[in-house]
């Protein structure tokens, strides 16, 4: 991505209490910067937790702008979410929160929540390399927010609730449209000439990478498409890209 990396304007929680602690670290305490990244942690753990912290901090804020100016220009507002990095595990309004899980956003405390060691996963195990496959992760969740804001999660949960049968696939729908989301900020990105040769490309590998099948192939060695939660591989390219190519939330209506 191009650009300068530094700490933007939304609020990151770093979270290391299962490593180094009962602290909890964070960017000031109402949604600006403010404050020491890492207190309470010894200076080499710190400093090696700083570049990330630091490219976290400045992909949410430039999503979030984002999306700010979206909502205002449909004359609505726009809510900021928080974005929580944490080791292992970690207490969400959603419940635990544990690495196994993967990146997740909850709604009933509307924050972001973010295991440090699944970019290292991202890149290994979904052979998706490069930090815009990990800023699409971020601008996924981040589109899980703007669901909820506008209601789409609550909708979508009543659409369940009626109709059981149709859980996974509306899962799917609910899926594919924050993906079109990531792709929406990616082309803001773009147009302000925030990213390099090469990041949509990560950005549509990262987003095969995660796709059900992909996931069901390497830990089942097979794939149900009537279990898919997510979408398949092509699918969530697909809407990345759709999302990417047409800059407009209009284009990301899955329910």
């Amino acid at each position: 991505m191009g650009g300068p990396l530094g700490i933007g304007g939304g609020l990151i929680m770093l979270v290391l209490a299962l490593i180094f602690g009962p602290d909890v670290i964070s960017n000031g305490s109402d949604g600006t910067a403010g404050g020491d990244v890492g207190a309470g942690l010894s200076p080499a753990d710190s400093a090696r937790e700083e570049p990330m912290v630091q490219f976290v901090s400045f992909v949410l804020d430039d999503v979030q702008k984002t999306w700010a100016e979206a909502f205002q220009s449909a004359g609505q507002a726009y809510r900021p979410a928080t974005m929580v990095l944490f080791r292992n595990g970690t207490q969400s309004g959603c419940g635990v929160g544990q690495a196994a899980m993967g990146p997740f956003y909850c709604p009933l405390d509307e924050k972001v929540y973010i295991d440090l060691g699944f970019f290292n996963e991202l890149d290994r195990r979904f052979g998706a390399p490069g930090d815009f496959a990990q800023a699409y992760v971020m601008a996924h969740e981040l589109g899980h927010h703007v669901q909820h804001l506008l209601g789409t999660d609550a909708k979508m949960r009543e659409m369940q609730q009626s109709n059981p049968r149709s859980a996974n696939e509306l899962s799917v729908r609910l899926e594919l449209q924050a993906d079109c989301y990531a792709g929406v900020w990616a082309n803001s990105a773009a147009k302000r000439d925030k990213l390099s040769t090469g990041d949509v490309e990560e950005g549509l590998g990262a987003a095969s990478a995660v796709g059900d099948d992909r996931i069901q192939s390497q830990t089942r060695g097979g794939v149900n498409p009537e279990s898919f939660t997510h979408g398949s591989a092509q699918q969530r390219a697909e809407w990345f890209n759709r999302g990417l190519q047409s800059g407009s939330a209009q284009a990301c209506n899955t329910i």
